[in-house]
């Protein structure tokens, strides 16, 4: 019906996630409740144990509530089973890790090409939208280099095109500059800045104050509930004097 709101890209209602064993039952989400609109640009921040890694595991599709739904583009994922999950991550997500996961002895080419061979894309498209992404990251020139033969910051670049060469509804990043120093966390989040802008939507966990502050939006994870949800004003991920003139 004509002006009909769209659903959000991601809501939560009601989730908990329960894990148990035969003596112990942790409660690692509490009765969740979560909305994410197209073109957001989320930090999810909480100390260890605060249940925000479980809320990335579950938004990923990595993992499912105990109890509660979760619907993604309108369509509850807390009920599908492990194919079509598998499915859906393919299709509709991109996810970027602390560690990159990148295969050692690949290419970056290649490593960004991994995730079309899943979803049966011939390999002349293939090559080309792996191409594409690693221009659009700024790494045209490195195509046929190995990670040993890239800083980390590049390596984090080549799992960034990996992420969108699926051309996701949502980058999904868990500690993305965890292992990287501060120049070069400011030119991964200044290239999450400009993915936003060209209407991505990024869902960013991170324990840094200095990372989530590039964000549009902190969500505060504690004991397994959400305490705090706040818009804010993006601080520009933009190298000072002192840092472009570092080594």
């Amino acid at each position: 019906m004509e002006g009909m709101r769209k659903p959000p890209l991601i809501e939560l209602r009601g989730v908990s996630k329960i894990y148990r064993t035969e003596d112990v039952e942790v409660a690692a989400l509490r009765h969740v409740d979560f909305k994410v609109e197209s073109g957001d640009f989320v930090s999810i921040m909480g100390s260890s144990g605060s249940g925000k890694s479980t809320l990335m595991n579950i938004l990923g599709c990595l993992d499912r509530p105990t109890s509660g739904e979760y619907l993604l583009q309108g369509i509850d994922v807390s009920k599908l089973d492990r194919n079509e999950l598998a499915i859906v991550r393919n299709r509709t997500l991109g996810f970027v890790f602390q560690s990159f996961n990148l295969l050692a002895r690949t290419s970056a080419l290649e490593n960004v090409e991994l995730p079309m061979l899943y979803a049966g894309i011939s390999g002349r498209e293939r090559h080309k939208r792996a191409k594409e992404a690693l221009e659009r990251v700024g790494l045209g020139a490195r195509l046929d280099h190995h990670p040993r033969q890239l800083s980390g910051g590049q390596q984090q670049r080549v799992a960034i095109a990996r992420a969108l060469v699926n051309r996701p509804s949502v980058i999904l990043a868990d500690e993305p500059t965890g292992n990287l120093d501060s120049r070069t966390s400011i030119e991964v989040m200044a290239l999450f800045q400009e993915l936003r802008r060209e209407g991505l939507t990024i869902m960013i966990v991170t324990h840094e104050p200095d990372v989530a502050s590039y964000t549009e939006r902190l969500v505060v994870v504690r004991d397994g509930r959400i305490r705090s949800d706040q818009r804010q004003v993006a601080q520009p991920a933009v190298l000072t004097e002192l840092e472009e003139a570092s080594p």
